[in-house]
């Protein structure tokens, strides 16, 4: 168990990333909140050390994720949530951000992370490929994609207004 310095510590250096990852795919402040307790809970929790700052950041981003996805499949949540709920949960979205942040959480589920770690992150897809555990050239693949998609999305509104 680590001690209450270190998760102070991690909860300084990571805590911004962890929630805008939460916003992300949540889209709501509440439930961005539980997750984010969630994640630096289990890293207390976790006794194994970290070989480096790069690999503690990758696993709170890769806990962080994966939390997500698994609030969103969860029994309770897809037998209680309507469609409508999602859409107005939407709105609970700061006013001051920008189409593009718009146009992010749009994207379907798995293009987020890696748009996201890319461009908000700054990560190559190399690294990108490691912290999601998947072949660089995929991550090249669902990054062309997405900003393919958000190309097409943001091109439209702005014909719209």
């Amino acid at each position: 168990m680590r001690s209450e310095e270190d998760a102070n510590r991690a909860v300084d250096l990571y805590g911004d990333t962890a929630r805008r990852i939460c916003m992300i795919h949540l889209k709501n402040m509440a439930d961005t909140e539980d997750i984010f307790q969630t994640v630096f809970l289990k890293y207390v929790l976790r006794t194994a050390p970290f070989d480096n700052p790069e690999h503690e950041k990758a696993w709170i981003i890769r806990v962080t994720a994966n939390a997500c996805k698994d609030l969103l499949k969860s029994f309770f949540r897809t037998r209680t949530v309507s469609p409508e709920t999602m859409i107005e949960r939407s709105h609970e979205i700061p006013e001051d951000h920008s189409d593009v942040l718009e146009a992010v959480l749009a994207l379907p589920e798995k293009y987020k992370d890696p748009i996201y770690l890319h461009y908000y992150e700054g990560y190559t897809a190399e690294e990108i490929g490691q912290i999601l555990h998947k072949n660089t050239n995929t991550v090249y693949t669902l990054l062309t994609r997405a900003r393919q998609m958000l190309k097409t999305w943001l091109e439209g509104v702005t014909e719209d207004e």
